[in-house]
């Protein structure tokens, strides 16, 4: 568990990825929120690798534009198998001499503490040449297999469709990762040939090739074969999101949250839960949600880029958008939709309102029916409405405009101008009566109606 020596990663996400029939980058396409691409390279990063390379082909102006500048590229044209994708990261490690940790991108779940079991294992006492990550599957299908014997030396490599009978009998499969020290992986590269029936150069064949020299190559085995499960398709897609929620999930849970029903609820790769939270059913967290303790997210709500503050009560119904921030004991009910909005302490909105580019002051109350109106069609304003403030069902706030501390907007106003602290604002039209006009209406209507069928 050392792990002294520096690495580089070396991530291959350079296939067309056509299974998953869509414009978008197979590597690209989000668990949780995330690029399964930036999954694999979070986990990267705890190890803090000295240079990352990624060998893109197809779509590589998106994988590029997603990378910005957290990692090298390097291309792969025309591609050629998997060997062939290492070495085109050979110019970008030029005078590395370091250990190469060889990854893919869409194996987005390898774990930190297997990444550095390899790494590891490349400096045990036996210097293997190479290192390959095996894992035993429920059913092992036509994975490769990864012939060894007791102390993890492997003595063949063979391909499913070469194996002998006895070998296909061995559970312990290859999952193609595989470390290496830079000048031995690169050196046994050029030596990978292509006399295959697919005229592909794969990168396991260095295995065999350093076997031959008689030098010594080991697997290291995961004990958690999701970790290394490949997404190739839709299907996939939804398996790994499934596969991420129940982990999530899991861990909610032995951290102190109550979920009410777990297989509801969806998280993001950064949700962030305090003690005692309770998350009932159906509960959606989009990216960058915080929910402090003792806070409580009721049914059928949705949140993104929201903090919810320790004792806030959130929904049912309720949709929190980037920027609502609802402070400690504060309250949104069924139907109250924020965004870029503070509640403050103890403030409460309790049903059928929209909260849009304002700030709340603590302890305000929001009628039903209350809106912001915080945008003209070119540009967004800014409601205040101050500590103590009663706001009465179906106004309408007229942005910009500040509601003074304890001040009461009546019922059904329409308020375009500030109101001052403790005054009482109504802004409706006058009611005006006409007795027995609406009778006279329909009797004359009624008439018209009769007409006009003798005339037809």
């Amino acid at each position: 568990m050392i792990q002294k020596r520096e690495f580089a990663a070396v991530i291959l996400a350079a296939g067309k990825g056509t299974r998953m029939k869509s414009d978008l980058h197979k590597v690209l396409h989000p668990i949780a929120g995330r690029p399964m691409l930036h999954h694999l390279m979070a986990g990267v990063d705890l190890l803090e690798p000295a240079r990352k390379v990624v060998v893109v082909g197809a779509g590589r102006e998106q994988i590029e534009a997603a990378l910005g500048d957290t990692a090298r590229t390097c291309l792969q044209d025309p591609q050629l198998g998997t060997a062939h994708a290492v070495q085109q990261a050979e110019s970008e490690l030029d005078g590395f001499e370091g250990d190469v940790l060889v990854l893919y991108g869409d194996v987005p779940f390898v774990r930190a503490e297997t990444m550095r079991a390899m790494l590891n294992r490349l400096h045990a006492e036996d210097a293997p040449r190479v290192v390959v990550l095996g894992f035993e599957p429920k059913d092992p299908l036509a994975y490769g297999r990864v012939i060894a014997d007791g102390t993890g030396r492997i003595d063949k490599m063979v391909e499913f469709k070469d194996a002998s009978a006895e070998e296909r009998a061995c559970r312990l499969c290859n999952s193609g990762l595989m470390a290496g020290r830079a000048s031995d992986l690169f050196a046994l590269l050029r030596r990978v040939g292509n006399d295959n029936a697919q005229g592909e150069y794969y990168l396991p064949d260095v295995v065999n090739i350093a076997i031959g020299d008689g030098d010594a190559c080991a697997v290291v085995t995961t004990d958690a074969p999701g970790e290394v499960a490949g997404i190739n398709s839709r299907a996939e897609l939804a398996a790994a999101e499934a596969q991420w929620q129940a982990f999530r999930r899991e861990e909610a849970m032995a951290e102190g949250a109550t979920l009410k029903a777990p297989e509801t609820v969806f998280f993001s790769y950064d949700t962030q839960l305090g003690r005692d939270v309770v998350i009932e059913p159906s509960v959606v967290f989009g990216p960058g949600v915080t929910v402090a303790d003792r806070a409580r997210i009721k049914a059928f709500s949705h949140l993104e880029g929201a903090s919810v503050g320790e004792g806030a009560q959130v929904g049912p119904f309720a949709r929190l958008r980037p920027g609502a921030v609802m402070e400690r004991n504060s309250f949104v009910g069924n139907f109250v939709e924020m965004k870029a909005a503070v509640l403050g302490e103890g403030a409460k909105a309790s049903h059928l309102t929209y909260l849009g580019d304002a700030e709340v002051g603590a302890g305000a109350n929001i009628g039903a029916g209350t809106i912001t109106c915080n945008y003209d069609g070119y540009l967004k304003y800014r409601t205040v409405i101050k500590e103590g403030a009663f706001i009465g069902s179906n106004s309408s706030l007229i942005a910009p405009v500040t509601i003074g501390r304890d001040a009461i907007v009546g019922a059904g106003s329409a308020v375009s101008g500030d109101v001052a602290d403790g005054d009482l604002r109504m802004v409706r039209g006058e009611q005006i009566v006409k007795p027995g006009w609406a009778d006279r209406f329909h009797d004359a209507m009624k008439k018209k109606k009769a007409a006009a069928k003798r005339e037809r």
